[in-house]
C-alpha cells in the first residue's frame, strides 16, 4: 500500500493484481481537486505505469461523495489569464494520461460527481454508479461562468452523443444514477451492497468501451454544425453572450476545436483568456460562495423534523406540504374541510409523478406521507408547524393561540406571512419566543430561497431549527429581521411599482418587460405582477407602503374591473393557455431598465442599513435567489448602473433564472 496526503493507493493480492486508488482529501469533508491533489494523482499514475496492475478502480474514501469538482478557492486566487490556462493544461494533460493507461480503469461513483470529478471519471474506461439518491453527475462549470476544460467537452459528447452532452454542459444540470446509466454515461448502476464486487468484475471483464451509434457519430463529426446551430438558438433565447459567455464558448470549443479549450486562439471570444477577462466568471463565482454561505445557516443543527403540520391548503400551503412529503417527512395538511384539501393533494400527485419520473411505487409512498387533516389533529404530534393561511392578522393570532395549546412544548411554530410583522402575530402566544417566520416564495418547488424571520422575541434555538428544516428540504435559508416585506418583497415592491408607473406614463407593458428581460431578469415586472395577481399586488402595496401611498392608476382600474391577471385571464396582458399574449415591442428608450432597477437597488441598501439582513453580501444573495436578479452582475449591491454597457436595456433576449437555478 502506497500512501499520499490526499490519496491511498492499495493493491490487494487476493484480487488478481487489481489496484484501488482512494480519493481522500486531507482536512476536508468533501473531495475537491486541488493542485496538490492533482500532483499526487500524477505521482500515482507514474507508480502504476512503472508497475502495472491488472486493473485500476478509482473510488472515494469520503462518505460525502466521489468528487465535488475543482477547488473553487484556488480558482479565485488565479491572478491572470496565463494562470487560468496553466490550471486547465494541468488537468487536461493529467486526464489524458489516465485515458492512455494500458490497463483497464474504472471510476466507482457513489454520491456527487461534479465538474472535474466527472471529467476524471470520463477519462476512465468504465464507470459504475451507485443507485441511491445522493448520486448525482454533472458538469456545472457554466454556472460559474467557465467551461469544462479538463476533457469534459471532448469526452462527454463522444460517450453519450452531442445532444445529451450539450444539454448537460449548457445547463449545468445533474443526472441521477439511473439516468446516467440510461444515457450511457455509466456502464452499470448497482446497489451499494454489491458496488465493490461489481467494480472488480467489470474492470476485469475485458468488455469493450461503449460505442456511439452510427447516427450519433455523424452528429458528433460531420454534422456538428447542425447540432451546434440548434443549441446556439436555444442558448440565445435564454442568455445573451455579453452576459453569459461560457455557454457560447462551450459550443464553439466543441464544434471548432474538438472540445479542447487550450486549442482556442487567445483572440477568439471562446478562448480561456476571454472567459477569464469577463466579469461574469468573477461574479458567478461570487454567487457560488454566497450560495454556500446560505447553506451554512442550516448546517450547525441536527434538527431533522419527521412530522410537519401545515395549516392552509391553498397553493402556497399545499405546495409546502407536498415538498416536505417529497423529501420523506410525514405531513398533516389542515384546512376547513377535506374538499378544500383535495386540490392540494391532486397537485401534489402531479408533482410527485414528475419528480419520481413516473415511479408509481415512490409516488404512492409520497402520497401516503401527505395526510389530509381537517381537524388539525397532527399539530399535537408535529415537530414543526407552518401556518400558510390568508394574510389576516386576527385570523393568524387566533390560529396560533390554538396551535400553542395543542403543540408539543418543543415544536417550532412558524408563519409563512409575507407582509405582517412576526411581533404582531406573536402577541397571541403565551410564549412569543416560539414563533418564527419561514417565508416561502411561489412557485415553492422552483424558488430556491426561504426567508427565516426573526421577531423581536424569537428564540435563537427555534431560528436555528427553522434554518435546519429549510436545508432539509434543499432550500437556501436567509436570516432576516421582522420588517415590512422582510428583504425580498421589500425590494420587489418598489421595482414593480416603478415599472407600473412607466406603464401609466404611456409605455407599453411589452416594452417595459422587454427592457428588464434584456437586462437579465428572468421575467419582466409587469408580467410578474400579472402572474402574482393584481389584487395581491394592491394588498401587498398597502401593507408595505401604507394607505397614503398612491397606487398606479392603471392597476386600480384593472382591479376594479375584476381583471386580476393570469388567474382571471386578463390583466395588463390577456392570458391564454397560461401564457401572456404580447404585442410588438419597438425601440426601447435608453436607460429604461436602469430607471426601473434603481428603486430595487435603493431598497436593498435600506434593508442593510436597517439591519433587515446582516450585510450587503446577504442582501445580494437574497435578491438573487429570491427574485432571479441578474447573477452575472454579482447582485444588486455589487451592480452599479454606471458600470458599463453590458447592463443596457437596449434589446431583448436574456434570461438568468435557468442559469441560477439549474441543477
Amino acid at each position: 500500500m502506497s500512501e499520499f496526503r490526499h490519496l491511498v493507493l492499495a493493491r490487494k493480492g487476493d484480487e488478481e493484481g487489481l489496484a484501488w486508488l482512494y480519493l481522500d482529501r486531507a482536512d476536508a469533508s468533501t473531495n475537491t481537486l486541488s493542485r496538490e491533489l492533482l500532483d499526487e494523482l500524477a505521482a500515482a499514475f507514474a507508480q502504476l505505469e512503472a508497475d502495472p496492475p491488472t486493473g485500476l478502480i478509482i473510488a472515494s474514501a469520503k462518505p460525502a461523495g466521489f468528487v465535488a469538482g475543482a477547488d473553487i478557492e484556488e480558482f479565485t486566487r488565479i491572478a491572470s489569464a496565463e494562470g487560468a490556462r496553466d490550471l486547465v493544461q494541468r488537468g487536461w494533460e493529467l486526464f489524458n494520461w489516465l485515458a492512455r493507461l494500458k490497463f483497464p480503469t474504472l471510476a466507482l461513483i457513489r454520491g456527487h460527481c461534479l465538474g472535474g470529478g466527472l471529467e476524471l471519471a470520463l477519462a476512465c474506461r468504465y464507470r459504475i454508479v451507485v443507485d441511491e439518491p445522493a448520486t448525482k453527475l454533472a458538469l456545472p462549470e457554466v454556472m460559474l461562468g467557465i467551461v469544462p476544460g479538463w476533457g469534459g467537452m471532448k469526452r462527454l459528447p463522444e460517450l453519450i452523443g452531442p445532444a445529451a452532452a450539450l444539454d448537460m454542459m449548457l445547463t449545468g444540470k445533474s443526472v441521477d444514477a439511473r439516468r446516467a446509466h440510461k444515457l450511457g454515461l455509466a456502464d452499470e448502476c448497482v446497489p451499494p451492497r454489491v458496488m465493490e464486487n461489481a467494480a472488480r468484475m467489470l474492470v476485469r471483464s475485458g468488455q469493450a468501451r461503449r460505442a456511439l451509434p452510427f447516427g450519433q457519430k455523424l452528429l458528433n463529426g460531420p454534422l456538428k454544425a447542425i447540432v451546434a446551430n440548434k443549441a446556439r438558438r436555444q442558448v440565445a433565447a435564454k442568455a445573451r453572450r455579453e452576459h453569459y459567455p461560457a455557454p457560447y464558448a462551450i459550443l464553439d470549443s466543441w464544434r471548432k476545436y474538438g472540445g479542447n479549450a487550450l486549442a482556442v486562439p487567445a483572440d477568439d471570444p471562446a478562448s480561456l483568456e476571454a472567459i477569464f477577462r469577463s466579469p461574469t466568471a468573477k461574479n458567478l463565482v461570487r454567487v457560488f460562495f454566497l450560495q454556500e454561505r446560505l447553506k451554512g445557516f442550516g448546517k450547525d443543527n441536527d434538527f431533522a423534523p419527521r412530522h410537519v403540520h401545515v395549516v392552509g391548503a391553498g397553493v402556497m400551503g399545499g405546495d409546502i406540504a407536498a415538498l416536505c412529503a417529497f423529501v420523506g417527512m410525514t405531513v398533516t395538511l389542515q384546512d376547513q374541510s377535506v374538499e378544500r384539501i383535495a386540490p392540494a393533494v391532486a397537485r401534489a400527485a402531479k408533482f410527485f409523478e414528475r419528480k419520481f419520473r413516473g415511479d408509481r411505487r415512490q409516488v404512492r409512498f409520497a402520497l401516503d406521507r401527505l395526510i389530509p387533516d381537517p381537524q388539525g389533529h397532527g399539530a399535537a404530534r408535529a415537530d414543526l408547524v407552518i401556518e400558510a393561511i390568508f394574510e389576516n392578522l386576527e385570523a393568524k393570532r387566533a390560529l396560533f393561540a390554538d396551535l400553542e395549546r395543542r403543540a408539543k412544548p418543543d415544536t417550532v411554530l412558524a408563519t409563512n406571512t409575507s407582509s405582517l410583522r412576526i411581533e404582531d402575530i406573536a402577541t397571541a402566544l403565551a410564549d412569543p419566543r416560539r414563533l418564527v417566520g419561514i417565508h416561502f416564495f411561489n412557485p415553492v418547488a422552483l424558488m430556491p430561497l426561504v426567508e427565516v424571520v426573526r421577531g423581536e422575541a424569537s428564540d435563537d434555538a427555534a431560528l436555528r431549527r427553522a434554518a435546519a428544516f429549510v436545508r432539509r428540504i434543499d432550500k437556501l435559508p436567509l436570516p432576516v429581521k421582522s420588517a415590512p416585506g422582510f428583504l425580498v418583497n421589500a425590494v420587489l415592491g418598489p421595482y414593480m411599482l416603478e415599472a407600473l408607473r412607466c406603464v401609466d406614463e404611456g409605455l407599453s407593458p411589452e416594452m417595459v418587460d422587454a427592457a428588464l428581460v434584456a437586462f437579465g431578469m428572468p421575467m419582466g415586472p409587469v408580467e410578474l405582477v400579472d402572474t402574482v395577481g393584481l389584487d395581491i399586488a394592491v394588498a401587498a402595496g398597502k401593507a408595505l407602503a401604507g394607505e397614503a401611498a398612491e397606487p398606479p392608476r392603471r392597476l386600480m382600474e384593472l382591479v376594479a374591473a375584476g381583471q386580476l391577471g393570469r388567474k382571471s385571464g386578463q390583466g395588463y396582458y390577456r392570458w391564454a393557455d397560461g401564457k401572456a399574449q404580447k404585442g410588438a415591442v419597438g425601440a426601447i428608450p435608453a436607460g429604461l431598465a436602469e430607471r426601473i432597477v434603481a428603486p430595487l437597488v435603493a431598497a436593498a441598501r435600506r434593508c442593510v442599513d436597517r439591519g433587515v439582513v446582516a450585510d450587503a453580501d446577504l442582501a445580494d444573495a437574497g435578491v438573487i435567489f429570491g427574485t432571479g436578479f441578474t447573477p452575472f452582475t454579482g447582485g444588486p449591491l455589487t451592480y452599479s448602473p454606471e458600470s458599463g454597457e453590458t447592463l443596457s436595456g437596449a434589446d431583448s433576449g436574456g434570461r438568468v433564472g435557468a442559469i441560477v437555478h439549474a441543477g
